[in-house]
């Protein structure tokens, strides 16, 4: 079990990313089955294509964004709730004027990151 405080837990910079951070919320020294992370993609940041080996359940926070997931293009916004399967391609790209906060609950299990061209 554990509590803390948003605020003191470290923001680290996404490499290949354009002004976008994460902060790991709840890892897994805590969670056995699942991690969660916040993503923040700054005004006229983005997060270019690729695939996770694992899927992502996410709750948009705060801003506009633009995503794409596999051929298909979504604008997403405040409490849109977004599902993208196992090695899926997608990306992202901030299209508001404030910042772009999202949670990502994602399985504990070896993710394996590759960029799409």
């Amino acid at each position: 079990m554990s509590v803390k405080k948003l605020k003191d837990l470290p923001r680290e910079q996404i490499n290949g990313a354009k002004l976008t951070y994460k902060q790991v919320l709840i890892g897994p020294q805590e969670g056995p089955n699942y991690a969660m992370r916040r993503f923040i993609i700054e005004v006229g940041g983005s997060m270019p294509k690729h695939t996770n080996s694992v899927e992502h359940e996410q709750l948009v926070l705060r801003g506009n964004a633009r995503i794409g997931i596999g051929d298909q293009i979504f604008e997403v916004e405040k409490d849109d709730v977004v599902f993208i399967p196992a090695d899926t391609p997608h990306w992202y790209e901030n299209i508001g004027d404030e910042p772009f906060e999202f949670l990502c609950v994602v399985p504990n299990k070896e993710d394996v990151i590759s960029f799409v061209e």
